[in-house]
């Protein structure tokens, strides 16, 4: 029997979001084909069918060998055998992939109406590593900067918020409030645009649409590319209210046309995951 991914022996400390991976390098490809595929599975894979689904991908053998290997040492992957070489996911990387599932797949954009979450904090020089930390994380889950100490997202986001205070034991200098709409010196499109860097933002959208010209025609392919090149925007892009937002913005077309592409090729790229698999 396949190793259960949330027991066993050798389970490591918590696996962070690795965000930093460009799309498209071989690290980046193997971390969305694992955490796409590898929990349907039940958590385990033989060597030869990950590095089989790799070479679909483009990756070469000694190359995915490589990127695995890399893997196991960030403790994404557990080597184990069951039925043969292989490996399982790390338990703890569990929560971390549900996270992601609900950010790519249920992109959520805000309305006039919805609470916001503030961030004050007050962190001394002698935990300045922890300050530099927080700020870096709030930066990846979409906040935006206020000013040095005062950074605001999303409503919804709260409970990531206490999370990130949780895992860098930040919770003592830190006050988190909900908030109703803010009400800046200036109009709002101006001000979401000095605390958000919305033209870096814009160039993320566009890049990822004019990836969607070059996806591979195989399906399987396609739909790891499609994940891999969409998977930081819905962390990055904060799904600000269109008020905030200049008219000829291009998220929503992003929105769309991955809704759309993911909902036809998630099938069939499953269906050559388990042919693949079942073939052994």
């Amino acid at each position: 029997m396949r190793g259960d991914p949330s027991t066993g022996s050798g389970t490591q400390g918590p696996v962070l979001d690795d965000i930093e991976a460009r799309p498209g390098s071989t690290a980046s490809l193997l971390r969305t084909l694992i955490g796409l595929f590898l929990r349907p599975l039940g958590g385990w894979i033989s060597a030869a069918d990950l590095v089989t689904l790799a070479g679909d991908l483009g990756i070469p053998p000694a190359q995915a060998r490589t990127g695995i290997t890399r893997l196991k040492q960030k403790g994404l992957l557990l080597a184990e055998r069951s039925d043969g070489i292989g490996y399982r996911l790390n338990a703890a990387a569990i929560g971390m992939l549900e996270r992601g599932d609900r950010r790519i797949f249920a992109m959520r954009e805000m309305t006039d109406a919805d609470p916001w979450c503030l961030v004050s904090f007050s962190i001394p020089e002698s935990a300045r590593s922890i300050r530099h930390q927080l700020r870096r994380r709030l930066q990846w889950i979409g906040a935006g900067v206020v000013s040095p100490a005062l950074w605001i997202c999303p409503g919804h986001l709260q409970d990531e918020v206490l999370e990130i205070l949780d895992e860098l034991d930040a919770r003592r200098w830190v006050t988190v409030f909900q908030a109703s709409a803010p009400v800046p010196p200036v109009p709002m499109v101006e001000a979401a645009a000095g605390w958000w860097d919305l033209e870096a933002l814009r160039a993320e959208h566009l890049a990822f649409q004019d990836s969607l010209a070059t996806l591979p025609s195989e399906p399987f392919a396609a739909y790891v590319h499609l994940i891999d090149s969409w998977r930081v925007l819905p962390y990055t892009d904060p799904g600000l209210p269109p008020s905030m937002l200049p008219d000829d913005w291009p998220g929503r077309r992003s929105f769309d046309e991955f809704a759309r592409l993911s909902a036809a090729l998630a099938e069939p790229a499953w269906q050559h995951v388990r042919a693949v698999v079942r073939s052994r």
